[in-house]
């Protein structure tokens, strides 16, 4: 065992084994202190070798509020590669607890620094790490598969440093959302002895279902983007270049799927889930698993917020989301919430957290409609709610109903064309929800099957399941379900939608080709929701099998997966059936 550069050992208030750092050298030294091996006791002893000194770099000198300190500093890796971080130290003293963001994207941006300096300002040391590799992180960009549980452990790496400094507590938790969120569940299943608490946003746990790929959907154009985030943009067409030399589920892609992992996630976490978010499915299946199926620390100390906002917009504490307004009672400050929540886990402050209902979500209603139902927060002591299962059969002629079809010969036929996809918006690279989608609805090659006006509310809370009997002359191709509210003047807001790719339609762990004119089932889930379909209201049901660029178009194609538009594309004759024997539905989650 090296020597421990003449450092006695303290214990942290944690109960853990510290090392006693050497006091902090003056900033104009420019440097902070380094440390070599330090033995935790943890499940898997893990020995950290930090040979030399980190830079403490120039941070953006503008002033930040209530005088806290801005620093840039290079952390180092157990492999010796240094991550750039930015700390934001409170007024005085110290020692803090200290909140970690893990970001691929900038850190410094002013509006970054103004939150970072507000949190900090709570009695906290904020870090804002970068991923390996992007912006100024030293180290090939790999996404987040060094923050997992392999060699690399980049999430880790950085909890255990930041415990060590002398201005921590030894207490860390962490924040965050989108790509910190799915940081923090990689993290979370590498189990770092000081972290005590998280705190996510619109989150997921796997980047083959609900990142890379969405249903099977592959996005290339999307993720090419990502150069811009690499310090070496090489690094990001290599890795695109590797994801396709694993077009399936396989074990590849199994080292980057947190879901398998609950039983080692063993911390209390709030999750924040959204309902115009297509990522709304990794935040409530995270809940879920964390909640039955995590550590002791985990299970039963889970609470989840799901609100009626896009993605990222809980932060911007609006009752505003996409073309609808919300009563005011839709707000919620996360900024607050993190404070609070964090005040309890990390300081131990007494102030109601742990009382808070597990589950609490919005049920949204008509806006605009004085007396709508709908439209406030309910609790629930887990998710989903009890609900019952209604079907709603797709019928010819555009119709929706409760009743199964009986006729015979009863199709619609649409062409699967990428190369003149219908369109969600120019440059629209997320879900368009909470949107009028009736132009999306007239264009060519999309269906729509629409309720009667409803004579009283209908109230759906939980999961919606998609179950189609298909058709194509393609061996594959896309199908896409979306769920619309339409309102009496005729605009159909959009709710919530999912894409499954044919050839997945059996698992993601094999190619299952369409054969030509072959009725087909095809079962999927088209998302979470609680609305209330008022009264006078119609009940939409839109499908189809382009919806660009949010999802980019299928080359309807046998051939594998390809970083670039192949060749041989080609448009597809697709055909839904709503016929006995092959009816066509979806589930819905209704509420007595």
């Amino acid at each position: 065992m090296e020597p421990n550069c003449g450092r006695g050992l303290d214990v942290n208030q944690r109960g853990h084994a510290l090392p006693t750092l050497a006091p902090a050298m003056p900033m104009a030294d420019h440097v902070v202190p380094s440390y070599r091996r330090i033995s935790h006791p943890t499940r898997e002893p893990l020995m950290f070798c930090f040979l030399t000194a980190l830079a403490l770099l120039q941070a953006p000198s503008k002033p930040l509020p209530g005088g806290v300190r801005h620093e840039r500093v290079l952390i180092p890796m157990r492999d010796g590669v240094r991550l750039s971080a930015h700390l934001f130290k409170p007024e005085g003293k110290g020692p803090w607890p200290v909140l970690l963001e893990q970001r691929y994207a900038p850190v410094d941006g002013e509006s970054s620094r103004q939150r970072y300096a507000r949190l900090a300002s709570a009695g906290f040391v904020v870090a804002a790490a970068n991923f390996r590799g992007a912006q100024q992180s030293e180290g090939t960009w790999v996404g987040y598969r060094a923050l997992a549980w392999g060699e690399q452990k980049d999430g880790y790496d950085l909890v255990e440093w930041l415990a060590l400094q002398p201005w921590s507590t030894g207490k860390i938790g962490t924040f965050g959302g989108s790509q910190a969120g799915f940081a923090q569940n990689f993290l979370a299943v590498t189990r770092p002895p000081h972290l005590v608490a998280q705190h996510m946003t619109d989150t997921g746990l796997s980047l083959f279902h609900e990142g890379y790929r969405i249903g099977g959907c592959d996005r290339p154009a999307r993720f090419k983007q990502m150069d811009a985030v690499c310090r070496v943009p090489q690094h990001n067409r290599l890795l695109v270049a590797d994801w396709y030399r694993h077009p399936n589920y396989d074990d590849y892609w199994k080292a980057e799927d947190c879901a398998p992992h609950f039983g080692e996630m063993d911390v209390p976490c709030f999750t924040i889930g959204s309902w115009f978010d297509f990522m709304n499915v990794g935040s409530i299946e995270s809940f879920i698993g964390r909640q039955h199926k995590g550590g002791p620390n985990s299970r039963g100390r889970q609470q989840i917020i799901i609100g009626p906002w896009v993605h990222g917009g809980s932060w911007a504490n609006s009752a505003k989301v996409g073309d609808l307004t919300y009563p005011e009672n839709a707000r919620f400050n996360v900024e607050e919430h993190v404070i609070r929540w964090f005040n309890h886990h990390l300081k131990g402050i007494t102030n109601g957290t742990e009382k808070d209902p597990t589950v609490r979500y919005y049920l949204m209603g008509a806006v605009g409609e004085p007396g709508a139902p709908g439209n406030h927060y309910k609790t629930s002591p887990d998710w989903p709610a009890p609900s019952k299962a209604k079907p709603y059969y797709l019928q010819s002629g555009g119709k929706l109903a409760a009743d199964s079809p009986t006729g015979a010969n009863s199709s619609t036929s649409y062409k699967a064309d990428p190369f003149n996809p219908a369109s969600v918006g120019e440059n629209v690279r997320a879900f368009p929800g909470a949107k009028d989608a009736s132009l999306f609805e007239r264009q060519p090659n999309v269906l729509t099957f629409t309720t009667p006006v409803l004579n009283q509310p209908e109230e759906w809370t939980g999961k919606i399941i998609a179950e189609l009997k298909v058709a194509s002359d393609a061996p594959d191709t896309d199908f896409i379900v979306r769920i619309s509210d339409v309102y009496p003047d005729g605009r159909s807001i959009l709710l919530v939608d999912y894409i499954r790719r044919a050839r997945y339609r059996e698992g993601f762990e094999k190619d299952s080709f369409l054969k030509t004119g072959e009725i087909t089932p095809i079962k999927f889930d088209v998302g979470w929701i609680s609305q209330v379909f008022n009264k006078g209201h119609r009940i939409r049901v839109t499908v189809c099998s382009t919806a660009s660029p949010f999802y980019e178009p299928n080359p309807n194609s046998a051939a594998p997966l390809s970083p670039d538009f192949p060749k041989d594309a080609r448009v597809a004759t697709n055909t839904i059936f709503h016929q006995a024997g092959a009816a066509s539905r979806i589930i819905a989650p209704v509420m007595d």
